[in-house]
């Protein structure tokens, strides 16, 4: 009796159905709009198909972008089935207009804006512009659960979703002036930032450690400029080094690779040459475009140098012109980075070329601005010009705004606020990075010693306190000037971040964090919230083999 009983409950727990897989719209970031009915659910199955314009190729590569995603997810083969108005899943530019609506005057972030409709009839995703449908991929790929053995069906409950970002500019540093990475580990970076809906990627390619962009004007500068001797190790500058030369640098054909991969995932490179500072590994090898000659060896530790280039010598111009010519060549982004921050003017002072200059220029200690930040604006406003011919602007450090600027440029904010709050009551474009939210090479977990690897350390960012930033700053600026705020930005700078695992560690979950800052409506976040949505991307994570910090603080 006992061993029939066993096989009858043996054979009724193979014989039952599992409990059925099922979708979740609480994604991060959160969509505008969800209005779910759990109570109702369409069954998605392998084999069923996604209709599509197949003229249209951008449409079909994000169709083929989402058959990947869901096969990823959870095993189910979707076929691809152009022009079936029955198909299971139905993706198309066909957005409802509203009256008075005119295509030319649509912000940048109603362009990005989609509707997904699951009812019984299957999956509708409509949007303005191709950008939209990914946008609207992405959201199904982070609703669908992570099936580790793979289904034949999960259901999607019935919904409708409108959603578009709140900003126009969500952007993400990577720096590969003080350590190199390979061009397959920043397009895993990339295909990062489109889970999280972020869409600049600011690529910042030089510093005195390391020159990472070739110049074809220049066939020395790259090869030479990018290895140092060896590498300060340890916390801070230890005075203990390597002993290890280092180097590696972009080809502008691996740079063309980079633009086209992000393009495809509606991402914009936003390359950064910084200047005149920051600039010893190409006084290495041109010392003639210093102050004082020379030499100059490739920076092996880190801070700020007091090298820059001289501000009174005209070669500089010409080199800086030639650079970002090639460098406009290459990237076809709207925004050119030149940096313009931590450009101490010691030699400037002393420098006979730089003084001659000045005085040329006659320039006047006006109280509020030196001469010598003067010359650095007058160097900017070159290089703005030179860029301007192009049909590009320029965006540089909040340092920028201590000589005086034209009306065009754009301020990056990241020593706090302020510099952003000036700049947009001066009438400029801002982006908002400060320092104390946005630098996530900092630790992002409280008594970090010992529980993660080990950084810069002076102060933490931790993923509530990068959720916690308010861009606009309401109670400085007024509703005008928050118009001109484009948008946030969080820096991975990587003085002491060498490998791959420890750039995605650094990152993640804080890009998580930041993505809603980037995307959601201040009365959508919620921190508490926010927190009983990230398993399920922890599992994607998992999922696509990248590595992240597994506490929240």
């Amino acid at each position: 009796m006992k061993h029939f009983l066993l096989l009858f409950l043996i054979s009724a727990f193979v014989c039952s159905p599992l409990k059925a897989q099922r979708a979740d719209y609480n994604v991060i970031p959160l969509p505008k709009e969800v209005k779910a009915d759990t109570e109702q659910v369409f069954t998605l199955r392998k084999g069923m198909g996604v209709a599509f314009d197949a003229t249209n190729p951008e449409i079909y590569r994000n169709v083929q972008f989402l058959c990947e995603w869901v096969k990823e997810m959870t095993g189910i083969n979707l076929m691809l089935t152009p022009n079936d108005k029955k198909a299971a899943i139905r993706m198309s530019l066909d957005f409802p207009t509203k009256k008075g609506e005119k295509e030319d005057e649509l912000t940048e972030q109603q362009q990005e804006a989609y509707i997904i409709n699951v009812d019984k009839k299957g999956v509708t995703i409509q949007a303005r512009k191709p950008v939209g449908l990914f946008r609207a991929a992405q959201t199904l790929r982070k609703a669908l659960p992570v099936v580790k053995e793979k289904v034949e069906q999960v259901e999607l409950p019935f919904a409708k979703i409108y959603d578009e970002p709140r900003f126009e500019y969500r952007g993400v540093l990577l720096d590969c002036g003080r350590h190199f990475f390979t061009v397959e580990f920043i397009k895993k970076f990339i295909d990062v930032m489109a889970l999280h809906g972020s869409n600049q990627l600011h690529w910042h390619l030089t510093e005195d450690q390391g020159w990472r962009f070739e110049v074809k004007a220049y066939p020395g500068l790259a090869p030479k400029g990018s290895v140092r001797a060896e590498t300060v190790i340890g916390p801070g500058n230890s005075g203990i080094y390597d002993g290890t030369p280092y180097g590696g640098y972009y080809t502008q054909e691996d740079c063309r690779e980079v633009v086209r991969y992000a393009a495809e995932r509606y991402i914009n490179v936003v390359p950064e040459i910084d200047l005149p500072g920051h600039m010893q590994s190409a006084l290495h090898v041109f010392p003639h475009l210093g102050c004082t000659g020379g030499p100059y060896p490739v920076r092996t530790y880190w801070g700020v140098s007091r090298e820059v280039l001289c501000g009174g010598n005209p070669e500089t111009l010409t080199f800086l012109k030639t650079v970002l010519g090639e460098l406009c060549d290459i990237f076809p982004s709207k925004y050119i980075h030149i940096g313009g921050d931590e450009c101490p003017k010691d030699r400037w002072k002393k420098c006979e070329k730089c003084q001659a200059k000045i005085k040329e220029l006659g320039l006047k200690d006006d109280g509020k601005h030196s001469v010598e930040n003067q010359l650095q604006s007058y160097i900017n406003r070159e290089v703005e010009a030179f860029i301007k011919e192009r049909g590009r602007d320029i965006i540089g450090w909040d340092e920028i705004l201590e000589g005086g600027l034209s009306g065009g440029s754009i301020i990056m904010s990241w020593r706090g606020v302020k510099g952003g709050i000036a700049a947009a009551r001066q009438g400029h474009r801002v982006i908002m990075s400060p320092n104390v939210y946005s630098y996530i090479d900092h630790p992002q977990l409280k008594d970090y010693l010992g529980r993660q690897p080990r950084t810069t350390d002076s102060y933490i960012v931790s993923a509530s306190k990068v959720y916690s930033f308010e861009p606009l700053i309401p109670d400085s600026l007024t509703q005008e000037q928050q118009r001109l705020i484009l948008g946030p930005q969080v820096n991975l700078w990587t003085e002491h971040i060498a490998y791959p695992q420890h750039a995605f560690y650094q990152l993640l979950p804080r890009l998580g964090a930041s993505c809603e800052v980037q995307w959601c409506l201040p009365e959508q976040k919620d921190f508490e919230n926010f927190k009983s949505r990230l398993p399920r991307l922890k599992a994607i994570y998992d999922l696509i083999g990248v590595n992240y910090c597994r506490q929240l603080e």
